[in-house]
């Protein structure tokens, strides 16, 4: 069976290549901006994807717009289909973040999936075929909020795959959350958190829900870029396997 190509996803990744390289190429041409860069580094652990340690970058090419780099480690063994960690997934991507007013950042960006959990990672039944670069793309859009008293975020991202390397066939996904919070001190601000994930494509059948996660979350800021945040709740689909659960911590420099 050759391995096939998608011609919607085909377009998509042409598309994402020209997006990333004027991205990068607005960000070696741009004068300094007065702010500094900056890097995340953020260690997350959840009930579904398990540990996900993710980083991300923010050069600043004009007062108003940064150039925005990511990646995500995907460890979670299971998503290299083959059970044993061998073709863990990786995610990397780059894009833009603009700040049109203050404490708003509206950050759109494009990113690369490298591994065998969209693809399949195999080109035949029984067939092992390993880890691919390409695995998919992911288009995403990234908004965050912080004001005196409020915050918020909102995330969706769409998994396509690239490939097809199983006669069983690709999968696609969605990922999106949205939470919004008040600030009690410039410690401690708390809110609700809703998140899905669902099957938009799904090998020889229809698209369904992953999970439906509704719960609440705390953070701790403190000085220096350090935050801890625990989210928690219940899983609102009718095929649900329990509660859930999320921390996060990380550091901005």
């Amino acid at each position: 069976m050759r391995e096939r190509f998608f011609p919607m996803t085909k377009s998509m990744m042409t598309r994402g290549i020209a997006l990333a390289a004027l991205a990068v190429g607005l960000v070696a041409s741009a004068p300094v901006a007065a702010r500094d860069a900056s890097y995340t580094v953020t260690m997350n652990q959840d009930s579904f994807f398990g540990f996900n340690p993710s980083f991300n970058g923010l050069v600043p090419v004009n007062e108003k717009v940064d150039f925005s780099f990511y990646g995500t480690f995907w460890t979670r063994p299971s998503f290299g289909l083959g059970g044993t960690g061998g073709n863990l997934w990786t995610e990397f991507g780059v894009g833009a973040a603009f700040r049109p007013s203050e404490g708003l950042i509206i950050k759109p960006q494009i990113g690369i999936t490298n591994g065998s959990l969209l693809s399949g990672g195999a080109r035949g039944v029984g067939t092992a075929r390993g880890a691919a670069f390409g695995d998919g793309i992911v288009p995403s859009l990234t908004v965050n909020y912080s004001g005196d008293k409020v915050e918020a975020e909102y995330y969706g991202g769409y998994y396509a795959a690239l490939r097809n390397r199983n006669l069983a066939g690709a999968n696609d996904f969605l990922h999106t959350w949205f939470n919004i919070g008040y600030k009690a001190s410039s410690v401690v601000s708390f809110g609700p958190h809703y998140e899905l994930l669902s099957n938009s494509r799904v090998a020889r059948g229809r698209s369904s829900k992953v999970y439906e996660w509704l719960g609440g979350y705390v953070q701790f800021t403190l000085p220096k870029g350090f935050f801890a945040r625990f989210t928690a709740g219940a899983d609102l689909d009718k095929d649900n396997t329990g509660d859930f659960y999320k921390m996060s911590i990380g550091m901005t420099f």
